[in-house]
């Protein structure tokens, strides 16, 4: 579910939209306007469990509450995602209300017909981000603690590179797993990548940290990581190797993030 606790699966299937289920649901505000974590912490904080072929849908909020049950669905909402048109319909069940009260606000959750990936109309229903990247952004801030990936929300983490070495896959094909992933372009980070991925607090200068070494010469602003697109489904595992097509390199897949 957009912008609520990460799922992390030991593997996963990856389609020509990405891997199945990924970002099934999302919130809409009162004023038809997207809801996530850049605007509520919070959210980091309820941890979701979906069963794509069961339609089995569970919260798990920071009391403890559980509210879980088969997702119906309803009718279909008019609705955009950074001003494009986004097909979704609206979920029948006790999430909805769970979530209001949980966060005091009208909202009204979603289910997208392709999923609510940020850049999927782009294709960019995939991303990776390295190892070595979150130690260089860390080495940068000058925080002595690791750096948990979880705040990137990406799809996947890898290592065995240099850092912001997965900017040169850009244009590239990849192979991960089973799978062959091209791709396209950076990821720009936005205020939630500020966020500690268990408390929702604002605890680490993601953004200035960035700026101080990577604010020119990138598609996007602030960039840390890339996205691109599934040219050959196939299921993907922790511990699989990616390397570029055509070249030797093999590199250990970490994490996988939903």
């Amino acid at each position: 579910m957009k912008s609520l606790g990460l799922i992390h699966p030991d593997e996963a299937l990856l389609t020509g939209s990405g891997i199945v289920g990924d970002r099934r649901f999302w919130l809409l505000d009162e004023n038809g306007r997207l809801y996530n974590a850049k605007r509520d912490g919070s959210l980091l904080r309820v941890r979701p469990e979906w069963d794509e072929s069961a339609r089995q849908l569970a919260l798990t909020f920071p009391d403890g509450e559980r509210v879980e049950g088969t997702v119906r669905l309803g009718q279909s909402v008019d609705a955009q995602m950074y001003d494009s048109p986004r097909i979704s319909r609206a979920v029948v069940g006790p999430w909805q209300e769970a979530l209001r009260s949980y966060t005091g606000k009208s909202l009204t959750l979603l289910w997208a017909e392709c999923g609510a990936v940020d850049r999927a109309l782009i294709n960019g229903t995939i991303s990776v981000i390295s190892l070595a990247s979150l130690e260089r952004l860390r080495e940068e801030s000058g925080l002595e603690a690791p750096l948990d990936g979880r705040r990137f929300r990406m799809t996947f983490e890898i290592d065995g590179v240099k850092a912001h070495a997965e900017d040169e896959w850009i244009g590239k094909t990849v192979e991960i797993g089973e799978a062959r992933v091209s791709f396209s372009g950076d990821i720009g980070r936005c205020v939630v990548t500020s966020r500690n991925p268990d408390t929702g607090d604002v605890d680490f200068p993601t953004l200035a940290t960035l700026a101080g070494y990577r604010r020119s010469g990138y598609k996007e602003d602030l960039p840390c990581g890339i996205h691109g697109r599934v040219d050959t489904p196939g299921r993907v595992r922790v511990g699989d190797p990616a390397s570029v097509v055509s070249e030797a390199a093999e590199l250990e897949l970490r994490r996988v993030s939903m």
